[in-house]
């Protein structure tokens, strides 16, 4: 018989509900689906919502509430996902740029050299 189907019996302590215990069992069902992780307590359940529920009951899990949630959901704002990668193509931009201008150096050098030497740079001779 699967733990959902019990009375699901859990440290009041630490899960203040049950709504917090199916947030952090349907959080933790997400990353085992989604992130690729093993569950971290031994168990025979299939399920994964089965497998997230006893994760959480059994204490394997780590999850703030309160004014320590609000303060990380703030610095968490902060962090402006959007800006990193516009930067981060900036960075990207300017390595190119930088290929691109040595290849504009190279250029100039040799039209200069080709202009102070007075010798057309023509492939083919023009025809009289």
């Amino acid at each position: 018989m699967d733990i959902v189907s019990l009375p699901v019996e859990y440290d009041r302590d630490k899960i203040d509900g049950r709504f917090r215990l199916v947030n952090i069992a349907a959080l933790r069902a997400k990353d085992l689906i989604f992130g690729g992780s093993k569950p971290r307590v031994p168990t025979k359940s299939k399920k994964i919502t089965t497998i997230a529920i006893e994760e959480a009951v059994k204490g394997a899990l780590e999850f703030i509430t309160g004014e320590e949630a609000l303060k990380a959901r703030e610095e968490a704002k902060k962090i402006d996902f959007h800006r990193l990668i516009e930067e981060k193509k900036r960075e990207v931009e300017t390595e190119d740029l930088s290929e691109l201008e040595k290849d504009l150096k190279i250029y100039i050098h040799e039209k200069e050299a080709v202009e102070e030497s007075g010798k057309p740079n023509e492939p083919f001779e023009p025809e009289e």
